[in-house]
Parts: C-alpha cells; structure tokens; sequence
C-alpha cells in the first residue's frame, strides 16, 4: 500500500562522476524507488560500498553506488529488496512488488509473510546551493563518525555528489536510512526503511511446531 502522506522522517542532515543532466529537475524527476519479492544480481549496479549484518536467522544485505542503494532482507526462505536508483530500465520485471516515483513524500508498507513486515518512507527537498553545501558537510561527518557507507563525487563542475546508507541492527529490526544529494538541481532524497520480524508470530509457529511433534 502506497501513501502520499508523511510517516516517520529520517534525521535532517545538512566522494565519485556524475551523469550529464540537461536541466536543474532531472535528477528529481528520474529517481524510483523498487521493491522486489527476490534478491537482484549486483552485476546491475556499478557497487562502490557494501555492508553486511546477520542475527538470529536474519541476514541483511547493503550496497551503495553513485545515485542509489539496494538493502536486501531475508529470513525463513523469505525475501525483500529494496532498491533506490534513477534509471529502472535495465531491472527486472520479475518480482517486482511495486515501483514508487520519489518526488515529494510518500510512504510504503507490505508484509510479505506471517512473520515479515516491510516499511519505507520518503522525503525530497530541492536545497539552495548554501544549504545544500551545509548539508552536504553535515552528511560526510556523519558518515565518519558512523558505520555509514557511502559513495562521493564531484560533476564536471567540481560540485560534490554523496550517496549514503546508515543501518542499524536490533533484536527483530534492521532499520536503514538512505541519503541521496545531487547537485545538479539542490537535491536532498531521504529514505527511512524497516525490516521487522514478528516475534509474536515466532513463538507461536515454534509452539505449534512443538505441539506437532508431542
């Protein structure tokens, strides 16, 4: 189910070669979110950084790339992919769930099993270029200070460029935060996921599974 209302917001935060863009909206315009049912092969993005969390049955995937990410969540044979990007032709159609422009704010959830629930939430904001500096230098001590991995470049204009990923591991949770500055047209792309596990739904499949078996 797709809203276009506002959920929860990531935190406001104020290295790389882009892609040749004819006017100030391109970038904003172009972007998708995606989410898949099934993993996709990394061979169709061009991965600059990657991280890796596992925990209890649960094995989480990140990749960061120039302009986008993929976070791919699995657990009990079940999957979930989740990938930012601005050109979608090259993707496959098989599993896709559903495919969401980003401009504005929106906000996505589905379960994809008894015990699997996925969440996102996006945010744009169109920056003056001040602003968009700040919040460019705010982002890279960010990732300093954090796990974060990221991806930084410059256009050919010496203008700076930054993709990040920010996660976190909890009990039943990997929550991500997804950064995305371009400088061509001043544009911030916030994203907010979480990947919960049900463990009410756990102990009552492993009490049925204990019954079955007395």
């Amino acid at each position: 189910m797709v809203h276009s209302s506002c959920g929860k917001r990531p935190r406001n935060f104020g290295q790389g070669k882009i892609m040749t863009v004819p006017s100030r909206s391109t970038s904003l315009q172009a972007y998708s979110m995606l989410v898949y049912r099934k993993a996709l092969h990394p061979e169709f993005f061009g991965i600059e950084g990657r991280s890796h969390l596992s925990h209890d049955g649960m094995d989480f995937e990140g990749w960061i790339f120039r302009g986008g990410h993929v976070a791919r969540f699995q657990i009990d044979g079940q999957c979930v992919c989740e990938v930012l990007i601005e050109q979608t032709d090259t993707l496959p159609e098989r599993g896709l769930v559903t495919s969401m422009p980003c401009a504005g704010e929106k906000d996505f959830e589905e379960q994809f099993s008894k015990r699997l629930v996925y969440m996102t939430s996006m945010q744009t904001e169109t920056l003056s270029e001040h602003l968009f500096l700040s919040t460019y230098k705010e982002m890279i001590e960010h990732a300093r200070e954090s796990d974060a991995i990221m991806s930084a470049w410059t256009d050919e204009l010496g203008r700076p460029n930054l993709s990040l990923m920010d996660t976190q591991r909890y009990r039943n949770e990997v929550h991500l935060q997804g950064y995305h500055l371009r400088s061509d047209c001043g544009l911030v792309l916030r994203t907010q996921t979480l990947f919960q596990v049900d463990a009410k739904n756990e102990e009552a499949d492993a009490e049925a599974e204990k019954a079955g078996s007395s």
